[in-house]
């Protein structure tokens, strides 16, 4: 009788442990998909008012006016740029996630790539904005910010940072958004102009 009982106690246990870690991994599974999804349409939803904004800085660095482009075909323009950068994104992540389960040595390149990348594609999707306007294509767009070095990188690290806050993420944007325009006419731009 007594070993009936323990076991209907092991058996308890380990049900309960094991529910605590389907609700824990459950909780940060929804997590996830809604931090990717909230950052995915939030990017393309204030694309044409980062926009906006990164052109009155551009104008303000430069002192040179940026020419008009209608609401509409400025909104279209931003939204298919922030397409593309979201393909080239999951092009590396989504290959990046399957090298993770490469025992051992899959967890570690995973995460120190991803990590990289992440930083550099954080640069690149601020610095976009001046680039954009010139019609940079996007091998273009990459180009120029890995011409950035430890600019981009550094940059890339406060940006993934601030942006990885919740709701305060939002409040950043428009400083981010700031910062990489200035960032990109100042710095960047010179590099790869040369």
């Amino acid at each position: 009788m007594a070993d009936g009982q323990s076991e209907n106690i092991t058996l308890e246990l380990i049900e309960k442990i094991y529910n605590y870690i389907l609700y824990v991994l459950t909780f940060l599974l929804v997590f996830l998909v809604s931090y990717l999804f909230y950052v995915i349409i939030g990017g393309i939803i204030s694309a044409p008012f980062n926009e906006t904004i990164s052109q009155y800085v551009e104008e303000t660095v430069t002192g040179i006016k940026c020419p008009d482009v209608p609401f509409l075909k400025d909104t279209w323009l931003s939204i298919k740029g922030e397409i593309f950068k979201l393909l080239f994104y999951f092009s590396i992540i989504i290959p990046l996630y399957f090298v993770n389960f490469i025992p051992v040595a899959g967890t570690i390149i995973s995460t120190v790539i991803g990590l990289l990348f992440s930083f550099f594609y954080n640069s690149l999707d601020f610095f976009d904005y001046p680039m954009q306007r010139k019609n940079f294509r996007l091998r273009d767009k990459i180009k120029a910010a890995n011409t950035g070095g430890l600019f981009t990188y550094g940059f890339g690290v406060t940006a993934f940072l601030m942006m990885f806050l919740p709701f305060i993420n939002s409040l950043f944007k428009p400083l981010l958004v700031v910062a990489g325009t200035k960032l990109y006419l100042e710095k960047i731009n010179t590099v790869s102009a040369k």
